[in-house]
């Protein structure tokens, strides 16, 4: 019965682990459209800043007196460190393997582009290199957290045994 729990579990991780390369991919993709996004809502906010001889920051600056005016303030400047992150992401991700990705998994911490790659994604079997050995990683993992958990739990139950005898 155990050696079936151990094998459940490296199961479960096998599909889990071997739809990064792809969900990875996608993330990459949908990473590069937002940054194209917010580098088309810095220019046009630059230009409008440069039309009347003020800077980024000068124009940024210059958006005060009435509440409108400093939440579209805030709202920008999100935008721009926004922008800056996302770009700092894409060009360590951009053109990376999986492997390589997965060095660099914190990058996938943008919750908004990660919900709707994760709304899009579609599960698929993997018939990559990357996604085979992902799988295998997964499975081993898998496999051995379970063991390890249940050697603990027979281990810790032997222990109050023995101490109630």
């Amino acid at each position: 019965m155990g050696q079936w729990i151990n094998v459940s579990g490296g199961a479960v991780m096998l599909v889990a682990a071997s739809q990064f390369p792809e969900f990875s991919q996608q993330y990459v993709q949908r990473l590069g459209g937002a940054v194209d996004e917010l580098r088309t809502v810095a220019a046009d906010f630059d230009k409008s800043a440069q039309g009347v001889g003020m800077t980024r920051d000068q124009a940024l600056a210059s958006m005060t007196g009435n509440a409108f005016q400093e939440a579209r303030q805030a709202d920008m400047s999100r935008s721009f460190t926004r922008l800056a992150r996302l770009e700092g992401d894409l060009i360590a991700l951009q053109g990376a393997d999986a492997f390589t990705r997965l060095r660099h998994v914190a990058r996938f911490s943008d919750k908004g582009i990660a919900a709707r790659a994760m709304e899009a994604y579609r599960p698929a079997v993997p018939v990559t290199f990357d996604g085979l050995v992902f799988a295998v990683i997964g499975f081993l993992t898998g496999f051995g957290l379970v063991k390890g958990i249940s050697t603990l739990m027979r281990r810790k139950r032997r222990t109050v045994k023995e101490v109630e005898i």
